[in-house]
């Protein structure tokens, strides 16, 4: 069989890391525009959108902040729009399923379980005057008190709410339990196959980013799903590059982006969302695989179709 090509996802802003962390971080609305669009030009066929506040950079879920990047982005790429439904860890599920409902993107992220998600370590990093918004050390160093909360309640309304728009979900997984959460929620109907899971590795409160667990993962969902599922690594840091790496070689599809890592290698930032997919990229190519178009990665995700979108 020919081998499969690989889908590059780019996570452009992500709501975790805060605008001191980086200088490359895109938080204005043309800033997320123009990073996005430079990243499908650079390769990736896949755009997981977050929104911010425009003036100060904090994460937000409210669909005004998604107007003026969204359309522009669909004019000037063919690639796929990923809005995702995680965008706070203190909102409830309704408003964070607001976005993608309100615009019917192709994709969507679903977080399959509720878990500790904390980054307060950051805070370590920064004196107080370091900061450039006041929002952002509490928002930091208070991650330590956070439950991301998806209960089987939250994850059935966000299923039937969504099914309407015929949204492919990107399930994210951050353990092994919630692959068998997904596979309980097929079971009972919420979701039907194909699917699409992306291994989310090396989060404080999930499971740690190395190959074992890698590997791990994927035969527990081969086991749970046969056939009738594709998969995704995000790794979170340092990891990002080296699992990405592993993933494509072990048939799975990869995610980048200054959503997940602020680096280009160890100890120096990256300049934009677009050098991580340059670099990961030419790492898949230089291993002699392929990089799946936009139109590929439809075809592949059995997604509905830009032209079907309400932005």
């Amino acid at each position: 069989m020919a081998k499969q090509k690989t889908i590059i996802t780019c996570a452009v802003t992500g709501a975790i890391h805060t605008p001191t962390m980086s200088d490359a971080l895109p938080y204005t609305y043309d800033d997320i525009a123009q990073q996005a669009i430079e990243a499908a030009e650079a390769g990736a066929s896949i755009l997981h959108m977050h929104a911010r506040d425009n003036e100060t950079g904090a994460p937000s879920v409210d669909p005004k902040d998604f107007v003026p990047f969204l359309p522009r982005i669909k004019q000037a790429t063919d690639a796929v729009v990923n809005i995702s439904t995680g965008g706070s860890l203190t909102l409830s599920i309704q408003d964070r399923i607001r976005p993608a409902a309100t615009f019917s993107a192709e994709m969507c992220s679903m977080n399959m379980g509720s878990m500790n998600f904390s980054f307060h370590p950051l805070a370590d990093r920064y004196k107080d005057d370091d900061w450039k918004f006041d929002w952002e050390k509490n928002y930091v160093a208070n991650s330590d008190g956070n439950i991301f909360r998806n209960t089987f309640r939250d994850i059935k309304e966000a299923a039937e709410t969504l099914a309407p728009h015929n949204i492919k979900f990107e399930h994210e997984c951050y353990d092994v339990g919630h692959l068998y959460n997904l596979k309980f929620c097929m079971e009972i109907g919420l979701f039907k196959a194909p699917i699409f899971i992306q291994f989310v590795m090396g989060i404080l409160g999930g499971i740690g980013a190395d190959l074992e667990n890698l590997v791990f993962m994927k035969k527990t969902a081969d086991k749970l799903f046969g056939d009738s599922y594709r998969w995704s690594i995000l790794a979170a840091g340092a990891a990002q590059i080296p699992m990405a790496t592993s993933a494509s070689q072990l048939g799975g599809n990869v995610r980048v982006g200054l959503e997940d890592s602020l680096f280009i290698q160890r100890g120096k930032l990256a300049e934009s969302n677009a050098q991580q997919v340059t670099k990961i990229r030419r790492i898949v190519e230089e291993l002699g695989g392929e990089v799946a178009t936009p139109d590929e990665a439809r075809e592949i995700l059995d997604l509905k179709g830009g032209g079907r979108v309400a932005f």
